[in-house]
This record gives structure tokens, C-alpha cells and sequence, in this order.
């Protein structure tokens, strides 16, 4: 690698699917669900070693803004950057091109999500370094692939295509037999499609990890996207660009990078992933990290449990939940609100929101 690093976190977020803790000035990333460190400081401590903290820009919104820099975490400032206006993953990373390009217009530049769950450190950075040194020699745009592990309806698919080998001429080196042109993107599947993928084999989780040099991204935004193009050539050389972010980020469109580049661009490669990985999409999920008692209770405080199974509870206050004949609930009880729901319906938590008061939000 002769490029420097940069990574750019993505720590927005609605903060419905796990409410009541979550609200939206505290969605997932920002809580604390497995212990005392909240995913986002994770997601930052995950990076030590690998990236200095100078090179990590956060990118959230206005109205976690206060909640995520009351963490306190190990970078800069002035690299927590909040959104001016909502707006989906394309131009969230326009954003983070822009800042990047003004630092170091040859960097290799890392995506992250903010709130999945990975416990081996060492694994990630080399999955990630194996991302870089594709990025760099390839000149494409990489994705980082995450091997099935049951037929999720939830997520996008990868289909791998045929592996990759570096036009450069050089050994291959800790890319060889990781890393395969993507044949195509699929768009999130029925029950049954996915169970297909599975089967298959050539499938890959879209986990939203993506990893390109800034000379990369910015030809696809000139190709595919060039309002993004146009924004990101617009940053303002002198380093101050608050006012101006205000006024030209409300204007860029909301759409995902996969459907504006990702799926449009002609070189596009996956690495796959060497580390464990979840994205705890739900309370259901929530489960396999707490205790568990005999009859499969699961929950974060003392739980007494008669005639019931499968249940999942979550107490922000600690104390004691007792359950009484009932089987497969969720039940989640903060200071000012109390979910408790059918674990098959974890999913639907978001609807609930269009009834709620708004101090409940």
C-alpha cells in the first residue's frame, strides 16, 4: 500500500428498530446493548492500530449530534460532522469524498456502517487491508461480502462472479482466492429466493462496507451520478465548510450508493469477509448476547420465569421482570415507555412510531 487511509463512519440512523431505547436522538449505534461501550465506540476502537484517528471522519445528523460527541471518542473534533438535511447513502458518502479529497485527493477511503457487531479485530483490519490493496491496484470499486449463514429475507445479495486476478502483473499476494468480480447485485429477496441463495452458494451478504480510492468514486460520480461529482468538486478549499455544506447538501438527491454507482459501475469487486459479523437488526436478534436460562429466557436483569419460554426481555433499569405462562414475547420496559410484543413481529417495531407521542420519538 502506498496510499494513506481514510474512513468515513456512517452514524446516522431512525432509531426505530429499537425502541423504546432507541429514539431518534439515540438510535442503535449510540447504545449501549451488550455491555458499557455502545456500537459506534466499537466501531471506532475496532480501527486502533489500523487507522490514526485524524483519518476517521463521523458523518451523523443534527439530532444525534449532541448524544454521539457526549461519548467522548478518541478523534478529532471537528471530525463529527453532522448532516444538514436527511439524506440516503450517496450523497452521505459525497460528503465523505469531499472531506477526504481536501486532506489527501490519493487516499484510499473505507465505508463503515456505525452499529454492526464484529469481535475479532485482527481478522476485520485484514479483511479490510485485503480491500485497500484491491482498491489501489485495481482501480475499482470493492465491497466486502458476508457468507450466508441462513436465508435472510432482510438483506441484499452479492453473486460473486469469477475471482479476481490483478492485471498489474505482480503476485497476488493476500488477495488471491479472496476476492471476485461481482456478477450482480440482488435486491432484497422473498423467503424463498434467499433460500435459494443459500443453497447456491454463490452469495454474499451486501453488508454496506465498501472501500475505493477517491479517484475511483469520483469517476463513477462523473459517470453515474454527476450532481455528486459537481458537489464534491465544489468543497471549499478553506477548510471551512459549514455554511456551505448547509446550503448545497439539502440540495443532492436521497439515493443509495448501491442503486446510484455500485449497480451502474463496470468494475466492481468483493472481498470476503475473514470476521465474524452481525448487524443485530432487532430485539429477536438481541437475544443471542444475553444470558439465557433453561427454558431459553433471554434478558439483560433478573428474570423469573414460570411456565414460559423463548421469551426476551430488556430493562433499562435493571430490577426484576417476572413472566407467567406466555412464551416467545419481546418485552422491553424504559423509564418512560414498556414494549412488549410477539418476537415474530420485532420487525413491524417501526410502525408503532406514526402513533406515538412525540416526546416518545
Amino acid at each position: 500500500m502506498n496510499r494513506a487511509i481514510y474512513v468515513l463512519i456512517l452514524a446516522g440512523g431512525s432509531g426505530e428498530r429499537f425502541w423504546p431505547v432507541s429514539r431518534k436522538a439515540r438510535p442503535k449505534q449510540l447504545l449501549s446493548l451488550f455491555g458499557r461501550e455502545s456500537l459506534l465506540e466499537a466501531t471506532v476502537r475496532r480501527l486502533e492500530g489500523f487507522v490514526d484517528p485524524c483519518r476517521i471522519l463521523i458523518l451523523t445528523n443534527a439530532e444525534q449530534e449532541t448524544a454521539l460527541r457526549a461519548l467522548g471518542l478518541p478523534v478529532p473534533p471537528e471530525n463529527i460532522v453532522a448532516e444538514p438535511a436527511k439524506r440516503d447513502t450517496a450523497s452521505a458518502i459525497a460528503l465523505g469524498v469531499g472531506w477526504i479529497a481536501a486532506r489527501d485527493p490519493e487516499a484510499v477511503m473505507v465505508v463503515l456502517p456505525a452499529d454492526h457487531v464484529i469481535a475479532d479485530r485482527v481478522a476485520f483490519q485484514g479483511t479490510v487491508q485485503i480491500a485497500a490493496e484491491s482498491a489501489e491496484r485495481s482501480g475499482g470499486l470493492v465491497t466486502i461480502g458476508i457468507q450466508p449463514t441462513w436465508p435472510c429475507p432482510g438483506f441484499g445479495y452479492i453473486e460473486l462472479g469469477t475471482p479476481w486476478i490483478p492485471a498489474d502483473g505482480g503476485d497476488p499476494g493476500s488477495t488471491a482466492g479472496r476476492v471476485f468480480e461481482v456478477a450482480r447485485f440482488r435486491e432484497k429477496p422473498d423467503a424463498s429466493l434467499a433460500e435459494v441463495f443459500l443453497q447456491q452458494g454463490g452469495f454474499r451478504w451486501n453488508a454496506g462496507m465498501f472501500v475505493w480510492t477517491v479517484g475511483a468514486i469520483r469517476s463513477a460520480f462523473s459517470e453515474h451520478a454527476p450532481e455528486l461529482e459537481r458537489f464534491v468538486s465544489g468543497w471549499p478549499a478553506s477548510g471551512f465548510f459549514s455554511g456551505w455544506l448547509a446550503e448545497f447538501f439539502p440540495k443532492l438527491p436521497k439515493i443509495s450508493v448501491d442503486y446510484a454507482i455500485l449497480e451502474k459501475a463496470g468494475k466492481v469487486l468483493v472481498v470476503e469477509a475473514g470476521f465474524d459479523w452481525d448487524d443485530v437488526g432487532s430485539w429477536t436478534a438481541l437475544s443471542r448476547y444475553l444470558p439465557l436460562d433453561a427454558e431459553g429466557n433471554a434478558g439483560n436483569c433478573s428474570v423469573r420465569a414460570l411456565d414460559s419460554r423463548g421469551n426476551l426481555v430488556f430493562s433499562e433499569g435493571g430490577g426484576t421482570v417476572a413472566l407467567l405462562g406466555v412464551k416467545d414475547l419481546i418485552v422491553v420496559q424504559t423509564g418512560d415507555a414498556l414494549l412488549i410484543c410477539d418476537r415474530r413481529e420485532a420487525e413491524r417495531v417501526k410502525q408503532l412510531m406514526p402513533g406515538l407521542p412525540e416526546g416518545l420519538l
